[in-house]
């Protein structure tokens, strides 16, 4: 009674840790071998439980331990968009995530700095991450864009129209999913997307308003850049 009760024991651990085991078998045999969850001399053989390999953990959010105390840290320079257009979609991807890992350990570097009324080192580091990270967008908003002109036709990610408010304003209305049709839709059909006839002279005043700001400003541009030609001549001629 007691062998049959140990056997099902046996049985019952090596199917558990057969069910849980991570790492494939040939990471097992490279391992060592851990003592077996059950006391059983029969389960010995069976596969035990891994995991994957440590990391630094917090480690990763603070500078390098060899530029700690220096007023000044060496940097390359940002990643330009003809650099990130010879990158694969592959590698844009992973080098996103290094530069936003670089940009949280800038982060808290900064935080510290602060809390400790200090200056940060380098500084301009946070500037050059932001500016890849821009750039890594864009080229990847190029070749969004181009997949969907290409597939579709349309140049914008959302389709849309340009239309008129009931001040006579034109802008980009985005174009929506909804459930019903719009002819039954009441929340769309309150919206107007036209201009009443009485807003019409007031359009009309506004673009002169418009216009005539414009050419103030071109006029007085020009007045400062005639008075500054006048000063300065004066000038080289007393010389």
């Amino acid at each position: 009674m007691a062998a049959t009760v140990a056997g099902r024991v046996a049985n019952l651990c090596r199917h558990f840790q057969r069910s849980f085991a991570i790492s494939p078998p040939s990471v097992r045999q490279q391992l060592p071998r851990p003592p077996s969850i059950c006391s059983s001399p029969a389960t010995r053989h069976a596969a035990t439980l891994h995991t994957s390999a440590g990391r630094r953990g917090l480690g990763e959010f603070f500078d390098d331990p060899e530029n700690w105390g220096e007023s000044t840290v060496k940097s390359g320079a940002p990643w330009t968009a003809k650099q990130l257009r010879t990158k694969s979609n592959e590698d844009l991807h992973k080098l996103w995530y290094v530069l936003l890992k670089e940009k949280n350990m800038l982060l808290t570097l900064e935080q510290e700095s602060k809390r400790q009324l200090l200056s940060m080192p380098s500084p301009e580091r946070m500037k050059k991450v932001d500016r890849s990270l821009r750039r890594l967008d864009t080229v990847v908003q190029e070749r969004e864009t181009a997949i969907r002109l290409l597939q579709t036709g349309q140049e914008r990610a959302r389709p849309g129209a340009w239309r008129k408010n009931v001040f006579g304003k034109v802008y980009w209305y985005r174009f929506r999913e909804y459930a019903i049709p719009w002819y039954l839709n009441t929340r769309y059909k309150r919206k107007r997307f036209f201009t009443p006839s009485f807003v019409n002279p007031y359009t009309r005043l506004s673009l002169e308003k418009h216009l005539r700001a414009k050419v103030r400003k071109a006029r007085l541009e020009k007045q400062k850049s005639k008075r500054l030609d006048e000063m300065f001549s004066k000038t080289s001629a007393k010389v």
